[in-house]
């Protein structure tokens, strides 16, 4: 069972993540944790709160958080806010029903399905996209307000 969890995908995502580091002037930053395991993840973005055009993120977690934050870091440059919530949301619904991820941009979040049978990863799996929509819900939020105002 941990051979399938820990399969040669997953394993090979997560040895190759890229964009770690800060970004020198992000328009937002967001940490996502996970209080079962303590992994952590904190994500800069340059975005117009539509779509990202940089992304530099600092990880902490799992082999599977590890995974899942190289397959965002691979995915997201160009992503706009709607194919980043749906494939959070995707995600998220993989892992606890029968819904499959597949096609799209984060296409390479199914490789993550074996994750479902393990609950207890779960939080470490959502930390990248977590974090990145909280991101760029605070610079949605920005926006929103210097146009009210």
């Amino acid at each position: 069972m941990l051979d399938d969890l820990y399969n040669g995908k997953i394993l090979g995502y997560a040895a190759n993540i890229s964009r770690v580091g800060k970004l020198d002037q992000p328009d937002a930053s967001a940490t996502a944790v996970s209080k079962l395991c303590g992994s952590k993840v904190t994500i800069d973005i340059v975005s117009d709160g539509e779509t990202i055009s940089d992304y530099a993120q600092t990880v902490r977690a799992c082999a599977l958080g590890q995974a899942a934050c190289a397959m965002v870091a691979e995915a997201v440059i160009g992503a706009s806010y709607s194919e980043i919530a749906e494939a959070r949301s995707g995600l998220a619904e993989m892992l606890v029903g029968d819904a499959v991820v597949n096609g799209g941009r984060f296409d390479a979040l199914k490789y993550l399905e074996p994750v479902k049978d393990h609950k207890a990863r779960h939080a470490s799996t959502m930390l990248a996209l977590d974090a990145l929509v909280d991101a760029m819900d605070q610079i949605r939020a920005t926006h929103a307000l210097e146009a009210a105002g």
